[in-house]
């Protein structure tokens, strides 16, 4: 993948990057254009490098080498441009902050320093809100909420952002049905309005259905693009090896289990 023609217009260039821990590279000569106003899902076994390919594109984890950009400037300089959705379990729900509060916090980028939220600031977060089906829970402590609501709230302080690009860690990962249904209508509202969205994903069933762009992650880039065209069976047992076999028999058995 080395050598990519890297475009100025792309929402996330990821120049030859390379992560290392303890000198054992983790990610390794990443070189990917992510195209404008796609649903994109990075896709790969546990310890493929997924979620570390996110922090390391949010300037979270140091780069053993390579770069990456937003817009074809430095991440650092667009960081108002880009919004994260963390992995639900690395957040402290025991903290006593409310609903409205947490989606609030989207939109302080905007607000500078010493600045309150203002009613423009609370329009957006209800808007956000109501966008993922939680008005109503505006004002309750964010602990009470259920898992699924409490990734909703994650959404909304995304959308409150108002940013171009969302870089989203395994939102889908154990929630209820109505929480998954309300992601992908808010994926897709925002690829109808030329944002894009980078998502960490592990379920191969609702890959395709969910993706209209993926990325076969194993370390490496096994392969990207359009995901009629990369989610072959070859390239899947490429990026899971023996597991994939584990995966297609499991899935057989729900699937008959469903049918019984």
């Amino acid at each position: 993948m080395t050598g990519l023609e890297h475009k100025s217009s792309s929402p996330l260039g990821i120049h030859a990057l390379t992560v290392a821990y303890h000198r054992k590279p983790v990610l390794w000569d990443i070189d990917l254009d992510i195209p404008p106003g796609a649903i994109v899902g990075i896709i790969g076994p546990n310890g493929a490098g997924k979620s570390t390919l996110l922090k390391a594109c949010l300037g979270l984890l140091p780069l053993a080498s390579g770069r990456v950009t937003v817009f074809g400037k430095p991440y650092h300089e667009q960081r108002a441009l880009v919004g994260y959705v963390p992995q639900r379990e690395s957040v402290d729900w025991d903290f006593p902050v409310t609903v409205r509060d947490v989606v609030e916090m989207g939109t302080y980028g905007g607000l500078g320093l010493f600045r309150r939220p203002r009613e423009r600031e609370r329009s957006i977060a209800r808007e956000a809100l109501a966008s993922v089906g939680l008005a109503a829970e505006a004002h309750r402590q964010i602990g009470q909420l259920s898992g699924g609501q409490q990734q909703r709230v994650f959404l909304a302080r995304a959308l409150a952002q108002q940013a171009k690009l969302y870089l989203m860690d395994e939102p889908f990962a154990s929630v209820d049905a109505a929480t998954e249904q309300a992601i992908v209508s808010v994926l897709r509202k925002m690829s109808s309005e030329g944002r894009t969205a980078v998502v960490v994903h592990h379920d191969l069933e609702t890959a395709r259905d969910y993706f209209d762009w993926v990325v076969l992650l194993n370390t490496r880039v096994i392969a990207a693009g359009p995901t009629e065209t990369v989610m072959t069976h070859a390239r899947l047992r490429e990026t899971y090896g023996g597991r994939l076999t584990l995966l297609d028999e499991a899935g057989s058995r729900l699937k008959e289990a469903v049918r019984g």
